[in-house]
């Protein structure tokens, strides 16, 4: 019975241990000591006490090769020294790291790439690069579509913080199974695939070595690498670099609530009981005023606030869930005709969906506006899914005179030059069905680019002028009776 117990010792927590392989016994059975047991990992064999928190059980997971240079050592010092950075860092990734932890572990994966955030974004899931990589592990777009990260007009899964991180190990994993090399795969996140591999090549040609110290890569991604370790080595010891880890519970921080109707982003958080700045914490990639069922399935709470949310989404009444919807534009058009066809302000319109100024939006695209109490229907996942804006910049045009060839007539100037008939007889304070003198001097309003080349008038100086603004400055010259040009 005692060699039963101790064979059972010896194998119950090998499956779980991440750093090493299972150790079968090979010959005759004897007893474990409980030496030999606290040696534990000279023997392959997994503590039997639970981690003391999020910290302890990281650092149970450690399984990279250490790296141990001068760079490793300068970034340890820049971090111990600014103690104040450590800690917003850390407390922010209180809400995200068990997660991101559980899922390495069912991968099988090193621990330490539970830190990596803290150097990509400092665990910040809204930070955004100038190269336009965002989230808490900091995709470029392309990227981010490579692993079926949704951007679209509603969300956008680079920040979301269950998809961001399925995404980051799914492409980690796969640089290490191209390298065969931790260090390398991190280079490889960080610099690409292809500028690593060209560069293990060239010094293959050139007889050199081609781990992660050998090759010559960019200063940012030099120091990426110690920059990990360096966290990791804090991490390991906090004591010796005189830093504080904040308590950080060995425990899920939030859980996952099905997303059954359409629903405001305030009303979600008000439901849940939480304050809007974690509502958003947590469900970083809804960056709009609502939830989309359709293409939001699952919003992240506060361990103990989802019980909340269910049983106050389940106590309101129809028509209380989402005041705002989307809706496809059918023809190219300005803001501010979107607008009026929305049922609301220019200027509220233009902040929802953050349309830039001097833009048309184009057909086709989809916008968030004000749901009607008529409006029964959830946004449809097809739109919720695949949902863009796109825009064209507003045509530029100059009011400049063109000479008639003979007895023209409005309608046939406006179809010379691609013009609306009525707007070229507003222009001219003439009837549409007027017709025009030889050598006459027709006001119109043309594109820039054609302008300079089609006026046919008497060289008198014009001025850009958009679309929109074309009758007001039209209205103001004549009245002005001068034949300078406002710029609008």
């Amino acid at each position: 019975m005692k060699l039963l117990w101790a064979w059972l010792l010896a194998t119950l927590f090998l499956a779980g241990c991440a750093s090493q392989a299972p150790l079968f016994p090979d010959g005759p059975l004897k007893p474990i000591s409980q030496t030999d047991i606290g040696a534990g990992k000279a023997h392959g064999v997994k503590s039997m006490t639970p981690p003391v928190d999020m910290w302890d059980r990281i650092r149970r997971g450690f399984a990279m090769p250490d790296l141990d240079n001068d760079l490793v050592h300068d970034r340890e010092q820049w971090y111990a020294t600014r103690p104040d950075y450590i800690q917003r860092m850390t407390e922010r990734s209180n809400k995200y790291i068990f997660f991101i932890v559980e899922e390495l572990e069912r991968r099988n994966m090193p621990t330490e790439l539970a830190l990596l955030p803290y150097i990509e974004s400092a665990f910040n899931p809204q930070a955004v690069s100038s190269a336009r990589a965002m989230g808490m592990w900091q995709f470029m777009p392309a990227t981010g579509s490579d692993y079926d990260l949704k951007q679209n007009i509603f969300r956008d899964d680079r920040r979301d913080v269950i998809a961001s991180t399925r995404a980051a190990l799914d492409y980690l994993q796969r640089l290490y199974d191209m390298f065969g090399d931790w260090q390398l795969a991190l280079a490889a996140y960080n610099w690409g695939e292809g500028s690593v591999g060209r560069a293990i090549k060239k010094n293959q040609s050139a007889g050199l070595g081609t781990t992660y110290s050998d090759l010559n890569m960019p200063a940012e991604t030099r120091m990426y690498v110690p920059k990990l370790q360096a966290v990791k080595n804090i991490v390991a010891n906090p004591s010796k670099f005189g830093v504080d880890l904040p308590y950080i519970s060995n425990h899920p921080y939030f859980t996952t609530v099905e997303l059954t109707r359409d629903l405001d982003v305030d009303l979600a958080a008000k439901l849940a009981d939480v304050r809007i700045e974690d509502f958003r914490a947590l469900n970083p990639a809804a960056h709009k005023p609502v939830l989309l069922a359709a293409g939001t399935p699952n919003i992240l709470l506060p361990w103990d606030n989802g019980v909340i949310f269910e049983r106050n989404f389940k106590a309101l009444t129809e028509g209380q869930y989402a005041s705002w919807t989307a809706w496809t534009v059918p023809e190219t058009m300005t803001a501010a005709n979107a607008a009026q066809r929305a049922g609301m302000s220019e200027t509220d319109l233009r902040a929802v969906n953050n349309i830039p100024p001097r833009m048309m939006i184009k057909a086709g695209s989809t916008l968030i506006v004000p749901r009607s109490a008529r409006v029964k229907e959830d946004v449809a996942a097809v739109v919720a899914d695949s949902g863009q804006l796109s825009f064209q910049p507003e045509v530029v045009t100059r009011r400049t005179s063109v000479r008639t060839r003979g007895n023209e007539s409005v309608t046939s100037v406006a179809r010379r030059y691609k013009l609306s008939p009525s707007s070229v007889a507003e222009w001219n304070d003439v009837p549409t069905n007027h017709v025009f003198k030889r050598g006459f001097n027709v006001v119109v309003y043309l594109p820039v680019r054609e302008s300079s080349s089609q006026r046919v008038g008497s060289g008198a100086r014009s001025t850009p002028t958009s679309k929109r603004s074309v009758a007001a400055s039209h209205s103001k010259s004549k009245s002005s009776g001068s034949s300078s040009k406002r710029k609008r």
